[in-house]
């Protein structure tokens, strides 16, 4: 993989500090854009060699000259990136010094590897503790499977020896009756079969006490598997399905437990034999044989009764980021795998899947809803393609609500004890479990596996609600049984908790996470504890903070995806964070924020300007998802306008914060250019194009003292000469391409001195 894309995986502040080291050096849209010609050359050497630093430098810019004909042959231009642009910009800067830009860049190539390495070693850390477990328990697991085969070979030297014992036994009267000079040997053959008999004792004692260790020994493993491995892996995918990213794959889970399997298996299959090896030579000590099968039994079963698990839990197609939110009468979809994947259990599952089975909450808390699954039949376990599982996959499964209790049934004393309580739609918890028996060599045992708790919803507008409760729950609930009745009195969640959560969202979302700003600044809102604990009621009950949070989520999904994954959002700060971060900066200097104030999402930009040698920060009145459909956030930068007196316009937004050229942080995103977009008739008509204009709200500088008619006074006296019909002959020129009842916002929405208009 590429180094650049190695780095756009990881977290916004480690990307922060890659961003750093370009900001004043090189534009950072030119290392993004052109990534793998920079990687391709050894910009090492040409720091030290001119002929080789220009022979670099020509290299990118031939390069950006093909980019630039694909873009003319594909006609794609103005959605491009800006390739003419880049070029401008590096002859502009480094033709006369191609040395210069390989010096930088080979700084910053180094600089790169070093916050790779930092970021591996890091991770490194902590998966290295999981990653020697997991080795130690494959060696355990592999030192398990050559003991066994051992005990295989042993059992057949045993059979051998048993065979030969026999063979003299039965041959040897024969033989003496036949030469009678043998009858002298009787009692040296005799000595040596009991010599012989008690050798094959001794064997097998030996051979029953390897049984026993390697039962030990499996024992260990099937501890450390089913009460270890195994509910470290639930309590991951439980985090997984709220946006976490760790590893949730089970190939190692069902190596081990088919490993496992496979021994008890084999020990099973080898007491057998030594069991009619004692039937046919008549052996009598049988007692030790039916203790060790009890025991390889137990273990088997204990093994399997733990294999059965909810792979892929349950999950609507039109949500597939949000499992464990079920729209009654639509399809979803849910997983089960059988991780001891033995050839003879093939076809001989099935499993069926039941909802609510054995809830105690369905009998006690009172208006508790009850469903049936619409498709409940039983899936027979197959062989699942290209690994090789043993799998139930139910493609086509939903729910609908039972009939409702008949009014005059009387209730149970526990649910009375509930009467005043009572769960709302959304924090209702469910789960469907999966439910089979396997019979085989005369191991019978149930086993049952059981989804997360999911949450039903009758409208999509419950959607967000019911997320709400997803996460509230998995953050609690993080081991078995499960308290489907938590927000009847929901526990608080620590800060830390929420905020990882929350990262996570916008990590699933947009790709990106939320650095320790951002989360401060959501913090503030949502946190009121002295204890640093979120209450359910300030995030989602009655404040609900969630809602906002959620709406900035749809709307980074919908609109902002590439500028919120690249780092061009800051997002979450406030307005006076906003005017401390900006008033120090030059003129033309803009950030981009979300709004406070609207829960749906929305988004403006905030600015600086200087008049009188004071700061003035403003922000646009926020653009709501309906604006951003007609017009994206990068063409509303490129063409946002501010009017002065006497029409004129000027664009006051120059510089991405912290000093960022607009068109090197935007360039690649812009759709069309009203500078550059040639004129075409549609239908008789010239395309036209939304212009976002605003009137100015900074305040004109100040007059000198000493002037006695400034420039303002003459534009004012030129204003009191125009005549209405001046006026008039103006917008009728002007109203046709600059159309304001047009404008995702007209002038009249616009009231950036009133604090209250801002987001």
């Amino acid at each position: 993989m590429a180094q650049w894309q190695e780095l756009l995986r990881l977290d916004s502040a480690l990307q922060g500090r890659v961003s750093q080291l370009y900001e004043g050096r090189l534009a950072r849209e030119i290392r993004h854009c052109l990534c793998f010609a920079i990687e391709s050359r050894d910009w090492d050497s040409a720091a030290v060699d001119e002929n080789e630093a220009n022979t670099c430098f020509r290299a990118l810019l031939m390069f950006l000259d093909e980019q630039w004909d694909r873009s003319v042959q594909e006609n794609n231009i103005l959605q491009g990136p800006d390739f003419q642009g880049m070029k401008d910009y590096l002859l502009k800067h480094f033709q006369d010094h191609p040395l210069n830009l390989a010096i930088i860049l080979s700084e910053c190539l180094k600089e790169e590897k070093k916050i790779l390495a930092s970021a591996s070693e890091a991770q490194g850390c902590s998966s290295s503790a999981v990653e020697h477990k997991w080795r130690q328990l494959d060696n355990k697991v592999n030192e398990l499977k050559r003991q066994t085969l051992e005990m295989k070979k042993g059992t057949k030297s045993l059979e051998v020896q048993n065979e030969k014992l026999y063979f003299i036994q039965q041959t040897w009267q024969t033989q003496v009756e036949q030469h009678v000079g043998l009858a002298q040997s009787r009692a040296v053959v005799e000595q040596e079969c009991l010599k012989k008999a008690n050798l094959i004792t001794q064997t097998k004692q030996k051979l029953l006490q390897q049984m026993v260790n390697i039962l030990k020994a499996t024992e260990e493993i099937v501890v450390t598997l089913t009460d270890v491995e195994l509910p470290e892996w639930k309590c991951r995918q439980q985090m997984s399905c709220i946006g976490s990213p760790v590893d949730t794959r089970l190939e190692y889970l069902e190596k081990w437990f088919t490993a496992v399997a496979e021994v008890l298996q084999e020990v099973r299959e080898q007491l057998q034999k030594l069991q009619e090896q004692n039937q046919k030579y008549n052996s009598t000590d049988a007692s030790p044989l039916t203790e060790i099968e009890n025991f390889a039994l137990s273990l088997f079963t204990k093994l399997l009764s733990n294999a059965l698990v909810v792979e892929k839990q349950p999950v609507m197609s039109s949500s597939p980021q949000r499992p464990l939110i079920l729209k009654t009468g639509v399809r979803f979809t849910v997983t089960a795998r059988f991780l001891a994947n033995l050839p003879q259990f093939k076809y001989l599952l099935s499993v069926k899947p039941v909802f609510d089975k054995d809830v105690e909450e369905t009998k006690t808390v009172k208006g508790f809803r009850r469903f049936d699954l619409s498709s409940g039949d039983s899936k027979v376990m197959d062989v699942d393609t290209p690994r090789g599982g043993l799998v139930a996959e139910f493609c086509h499964m939903s729910i609908k609500e039972a009939a409702k209790q008949e009014k005059g049934k009387s209730k149970g004393s526990s649910e009375i004890l509930l009467h005043h309580n009572r769960l709302g739609v959304t924090e209702e918890l469910h789960i469907i479990k999966f439910v089979t028996t396997l019979q085989h060599a005369g191991l019978q045992c149930d086993i049952e596996a059981s989804s997360l708790p999911v949450v039903v919803i009758s409208s999509t507008v419950q959607g967000s609600s019911a997320w709400a409760t997803v996460m509230w729950c998995n953050m609690l609930s993080t081991s078995e049984p499960r308290n489907l009745s938590m927000f009847l009195d929901p526990p608080p969640l620590t800060w830390q908790q929420m905020s990882q959560t929350l990262s996570w969202q916008f990590l699933t979302v947009g790709q990106r996470g939320l650095d320790e700003h951002q989360l401060s600044m959501i913090r503030e809102k949502i946190v009121d504890d002295p204890d640093d604990l979120v209450h359910w009621n300030k995030f989602s009950k009655n404040e609900n903070a969630w809602t906002w949070i959620d709406g900035i989520l749809d709307l980074i999904k919908k609109h902002l995806l590439d500028l919120w994954r690249d780092g061009s959002i800051m997002g979450f700060v406030s307005r006076e964070s906003t005017k401390a971060l900006l008033q120090e900066k030059p003129t033309g200097t803009f950030l981009l924020r979300f709004s406070e104030s609207n829960k749906d999402g929305a988004i403006t930009f905030s600015w600086v300007e200087h008049s009188n040698g004071e700061p003035h920060v403003h922000s646009v009145q926020p653009y709501t998802k309906l604006e951003l459909v007609n017009m994206c956030v990068p063409d509303i930068i490129y063409h946002y306008s501010l009017r002065a007196q006497k029409n004129m316009t000027r664009n006051p937004l120059l510089y991405l914060y912290p000093d960022i050229p607009k068109d090197v942080a935007f360039g690649c995103y812009y759709k069309k250019s009203a500078m550059s977009a040639p004129k075409k008739v549609v239908d008789g008509y010239v395309n036209r194009t939304q212009i976002p204009v605003s009137d100015c709200p900074t305040p004109p500088a100040s007059p000198p003292r000493d002037n006695p008619l400034t420039d303002m006074d003459m534009e004012i006296e030129i204003d009191r000469d125009w005549t209405l019909e001046t006026h008039q002959v103006f917008q009728e020129i002007f109203s046709e391409l600059l159309d304001f009842s047009n404008y995702p916002m007209s002038p009249s929405q616009n009231h950036f001195a009133d604090p209250s208009s801002r987001c």
